[in-house]
């Protein structure tokens, strides 16, 4: 047995208990087509406790692994739609390979309607990787997928949305690490396989010995496939944006022959690769002059913020000329809050 086996079996017995199978033992089982879902439990030194729901899909032949996990923000509502409904819909005898759920990766976070973080410890998931075995609870749960999700996957997609005040527009993008080609490379063939009409590159400038923070950063950073999907917006399932979703999984698990049904897009995307954000200074009430999907160009006043009399605190200008990937939708605003991102191509970032 290997040492990750070793520490795999270790770890998620302690963290699972004794009355299920580990996931090391839901992998290392040769028995297809087969269907596990586990509750890998998991509490801090604070007394909060939860645990992370994965359920692992064999089919009926040998291949890859694909991970897809939903809900690390758990106001992010049309990714968790797509992926219980995948999960139903995936057929064992259909796929070659394994899908890998987690369903919703932030309960405390989805089950008390709370953005961005887990109200448990208030702290981000989506700023929390690698995470930390004796930290908070959330500091846990991406020690638990860092340790033992990511090692026994080919492909990591995180699916995300716009959260209870960000307008969106669908996207899937993937970090141009140009340490890792052939990974880069293949989550840039999943991308344009995805049918997704804007795919965004991201700049990958992380150390080995640097945080990654960010869910789907960690898979990189081990040397995984990866990508995120961004679609759904505004606190609310939309039936477009989980349609979006799902056929872009179908599309990815049919370009890697694991699954069929997908169809190859004959569009063609429009690529970004640029990203300039705009943050507030100031507390108050901000009144959005766009929406996500607009283009601007550099100087436009793309938004203002006023205090509760009404009085004018700032204006927004647009640093550059490009589209809204996703933008502040409503009143509510705080200082350092993100206003807007604005996205371009950019010949020299290729």
């Amino acid at each position: 047995m290997s040492r990750i086996s070793i520490v795999l079996t270790l770890l998620l017995s302690v963290q699972m208990g004794t009355s299920q199978k580990t996931l090391q033992q839901v992998l290392g089982d040769d028995t297809r087509p087969a269907r596990e879902n586990l509750r890998i439990q998991v509490k801090d030194s604070l007394g909060n406790r939860g645990y992370l729901p994965v359920s692992v899909v064999k089919g009926k032949g040998e291949g890859p692994t694909f991970t897809i996990v939903a809900g690390v923000h758990g106001f992010e509502y049309p990714p968790i739609v797509a992926t219980q409904q995948l999960m139903q819909e995936i057929k064992m005898d259909s796929l070659l390979g394994t899908i890998i759920f987690i369903p919703i990766a932030n309960r405390s976070s989805f089950y008390s309607r709370t953005p961005f973080i887990n109200p448990q410890d208030k702290v981000n998931l989506n700023n929390a990787f690698p995470g930390d075995p004796r930290g908070t609870i959330t500091q846990r749960l991406a020690h638990i997928i860092t340790e033992n999700i990511i090692p026994v996957s080919d492909v990591f997609l995180d699916i995300h949305g716009g959260d209870a005040p960000e307008d969106l527009l669908p996207f899937i993008c993937y970090y141009n690490n140009k340490k890792r080609p052939k990974q880069t490379q293949q989550a840039k063939a999943l991308s344009e396989a995805s049918g997704f009409d804007y795919i965004v590159s991201y700049p990958y400038t992380l150390s080995d010995g640097e945080p990654a923070k960010y869910t789907f950063k960690q898979a990189v950073q081990d040397g995984k496939t990866a990508l995120s999907i961004e679609c759904g917006k505004l606190g609310n399932v939309q039936k477009e944006a989980v349609a979006l979703i799902k056929k872009g999984v179908y599309n990815m698990l049919a370009e890697m022959k694991m699954y069929g049904g997908g169809k190859r897009p004959i569009h063609h995307p429009t690529r970004l690769n640029s990203q300039v954000y705009i943050r507030s200074k100031e507390a108050g009430i901000f009144y959005s002059f766009v929406k996500a999907g607009d283009s601007v160009s550099k100087g436009d006043i793309v938004g203002r913020t006023t205090d509760e009399f009404g009085r004018e605190l700032a204006q927004y200008k647009a640093p550059v000329s490009g589209i809204i990937l996703y933008n502040l939708a409503t009143p509510a605003i705080t200082k350092g809050n993100t206003v807007m991102c604005i996205s371009r191509f950019l010949e020299e970032n290729r």
